[in-house]
């Protein structure tokens, strides 16, 4: 299915309706986890974002629903709780024939945003903010100059 969805209820009214109730059930543990998360569509599936960083996606698929990502720290953090679901290319793959794990994909939100909160504090400042920030600084220097010339 490849179609260009607008909202993440187009993105789950278009699924099968063997996944739609897992799926609805998927985002409420998302949203319930991350309350102040943006919602959208990003690569045709639903994302959730916080302060411009990706946190998590969810898609659905004919046998299974899929979270990305789940990078080496969260598939160590959870090993126990993720082993009786296949995990391949930091995508976490649960089946539709089981019952959708609503807590562990609470955790697992919190986790990844937490990870992300890190690695933003991580980041070194680049050089276009960087010069951003000097350019501002020597406008305001300008500016004094201007007024204690008049």
């Amino acid at each position: 299915m490849s179609r260009d969805f607008k909202s993440v209820d187009d993105y789950i009214d278009a699924q099968p309706d063997a996944a739609r109730t897992a799926l609805n059930q998927v985002r409420n543990a998302i949203r319930k986890a991350l309350p102040r998360a943006e919602e959208a569509i990003s690569y045709k599936i639903p994302v959730y974002r916080l302060h411009g960083e990706r946190i998590l996606f969810f898609a659905g698929w004919k046998q299974h629903y899929s979270l990305y990502p789940a990078g080496k720290h969260l598939v160590d953090k959870f090993k126990h709780d993720l082993a009786p679901y296949e995990i391949r290319h930091s995508t976490i793959r649960f089946p539709l024939s089981e019952p959708v794990p609503v807590k562990l994909i609470e955790a697992i939100a919190k986790f990844r945003a937490r990870e992300a909160v890190e690695s933003s504090k991580a980041k070194p400042v680049s050089h276009q903010t960087r010069r951003n920030t000097s350019n501002k600084a020597g406008a305001s220097k300008a500016a004094g100059r201007k007024d204690r010339m008049r």
